[in-house]
């Protein structure tokens, strides 16, 4: 979870910066690492609030012991959404702390980084729980990757700027969370406040409670028969 996003920003950074120069007011390779902090905690959130939850939840069975206690389902759900963020901050700060060493920034706004980096993970583990919720096995997971994390990567900014896509992939862009998240983190690693900063934080924040409430909702439907 740290190591891959770090190959990226270094290998790509460097590498593809050497030819395309600047992108987007900076160095490419700070571009890029704006990114890779974002993309860091959603795929540190994902994994935990799903593989390693579903293992809790399902193989070793650890919730239903948990719930057997004077401790509740909801309880439960939220912790596993609070850790699963706890994870992201933690991944992203590694990133972040490379970003910082490398003197990509030395904006004191870059700090604010750190808030966007845990309402990220909330958001994607959020929606992680909902497939833990749901997942008769671990192979399920892979469609989740497959179709939902994977082109989001490519459409939200992370490796180059959302407008350069075609209109009708911008449209979709504006729905992604991970899109909003790199419109916070990348103004702010630059030393400027983002635009329609209440949009990007209400749209991460949607994820996050919607994702609890309907990841809730199910596990009360598998657990509490």
């Amino acid at each position: 979870n740290i190591a891959d996003p770090l190959l990226y920003m270094l290998a790509l950074g460097y590498g593809i910066g050497a030819l395309v120069g600047e992108v987007g007011g900076m160095s490419y390779v700070a571009f890029i690492g704006t990114g890779m902090v974002c993309q860091s905690a959603m795929f540190t959130s994902s994994f935990e609030a799903m593989y390693s939850a579903f293992s809790r939840m399902y193989v070793q069975r650890t919730w239903d012991a948990i719930i057997n206690a004077p401790v509740s389902l909801d309880d439960l759900v939220l912790a596993e959404l609070v850790w699963a963020a706890s994870k992201s901050f933690l991944s992203g700060l590694a990133i972040l702390a490379v970003i910082w060493a490398l003197g990509l920034t030395s904006s004191p706004l870059s700090l604010w980084v750190l808030a966007v980096i845990f309402l990220v993970g909330l958001g994607f583990g959020g929606v992680g729980l909902i497939g833990t919720a749901l997942a008769p096995s671990y192979d399920f997971f892979m469609y989740y990757f497959t179709l939902f994390i994977t082109p989001m990567t490519l459409l939200s900014g992370v490796f180059f700027p959302v407008e350069q896509l075609p209109a009708a992939f911008q449209a979709i862009s504006a729905f992604l969370p991970l899109s909003h998240a790199v419109q916070l983190a990348r103004p702010l690693l630059l030393g400027s406040v983002p635009q329609d900063i209440l949009l990007h934080v209400a749209v991460l924040a949607l994820y996050a409670l919607a994702g609890f409430h309907l990841a809730l909702l199910l596990a009360r439907r598998r657990l509490l028969k």
